[in-house]
């Protein structure tokens, strides 16, 4: 994954750090047995989830490849599976 740069975007790191935030309110109010604030949690994580896929969608996600790419990704790898 490290060499993708899977999830390191805007998008990606803004829907996680919302989400985070909503775990940290949900598992305060669990632990205080409040069911309304333990929702809210939820709903905050929830929330986070949107923010990023409207991030994601507005383009601050990571970038779809070009037919280009994929095509010389597909003959580096047909390359290599040949030499081995």
């Amino acid at each position: 994954m490290a060499g993708s740069a899977h999830g390191h975007t805007p998008a990606a790191w803004t829907g996680v750090i919302i989400s985070f935030i909503g775990f940290c309110i949900a598992g305060v109010f669990m632990v205080a047995a409040n069911v309304p604030g333990f929702w809210a949690g939820v709903g905050v994580i929830l929330l986070g989830g949107v923010v990023g896929g409207v991030m994601k969608v507005a383009g601050l996600g990571m970038p779809k490849e070009s037919q280009a790419v994929v095509a010389a990704r597909e003959t580096a790898s047909a390359a290599a599976r040949s030499r081995a």
